[in-house]
């Protein structure tokens, strides 16, 4: 492979998957990880990606949120199996939070119905919850995205102001080691940022995908979070890291 097919692919398959790491990339292109890297600068020089730790991110859309029905078919096995690791971590009785992000929808399908209070923005977490009789589920209400059908704006952070819950569990598009967590999404973020606020203890939920990534907007730093649930193929040396930094993290064997 030329070196200019090389460069066009790694912008093809960056662009394609929105993030992706030097591995990955080392071994679809069959070159060295050293050679990657140095693809990698040449290429987010020019403008067409942008490095993170341990890869590279699209710059295609950067404050764009991926709509929802796109969002439930990325990673389903790995939402699947987070999901039903946070639901092991929820007792009875306990208030808590689920956003909007897919992984939070599996959370709601998986739950039993057993006594709890669930405090969201997203309708389709609303909806799923609806059918079980002992959750009593309250919606944020708010300005309603089309794109993820969830309430965000105002209203929605004014909503929120009211009540304080024992647990939240949010996904998001980036957690990068210095960055932290981010979200594409300005008005998204802001919600997550508020509801962090709102809660005792916050599990953040994310699969290997979002590692490593640098989304558009800031929404919190590693301090706020207490616990990281993901999957068998997530970054080992990231996650050493932030156990250093004295996050909890349950990692899901594969």
């Amino acid at each position: 492979m030329l070196v200019a097919e090389r460069l066009q692919k790694i912008v093809l398959l960056v662009n394609e998957r929105g993030s992706i790491r030097v591995t990955e990339l080392s071994e679809l292109c069959r070159v060295t990880e050293e050679t990657i890297r140095k693809d990698l600068d040449k290429l987010e020089s020019e403008g067409k990606l942008m490095r993170s730790h341990g890869g590279a991110v699209s710059v295609q859309d950067t404050q764009q949120e991926v709509p929802y029905f796109e969002r439930e078919t990325t990673n389903v096995e790995e939402k699947k199996q987070i999901a039903m690791a946070a639901v092991g971590l929820i007792e009875p009785r306990d208030r808590i939070i689920l956003d909007a992000s897919t992984t939070a929808w599996w959370i709601a399908r998986y739950l039993p119905d057993a006594p709890l209070t669930v405090l969201t923005n997203s309708m389709k977490v609303a909806l799923e919850l609806s059918g079980k009789e002992k959750i009593q589920v309250i919606s944020t209400g708010g300005i309603l995205m089309s794109s993820s059908l969830s309430f965000v704006g105002p209203l929605t952070e004014r909503s929120l102001e009211t009540y304080h819950v024992d647990k939240m569990f949010l996904s998001c598009k980036g957690l990068h080691l210095s960055r932290g967590i981010t979200e594409p999404n300005e008005l998204q973020g802001l919600v997550k940022r508020k509801m962090i606020r709102q809660s005792d203890h916050v599990y953040l939920l994310a699969d290997y995908s979002k590692f490593g990534v640098r989304s558009f907007t800031h929404v919190a730093d590693w301090t706020e979070i207490h616990h990281l649930v993901t999957d068998a193929r997530s970054d080992p040396a990231m996650i050493r890291e932030l156990k250093e930094k004295g996050i909890e993290v349950t990692q899901l064997e594969g």
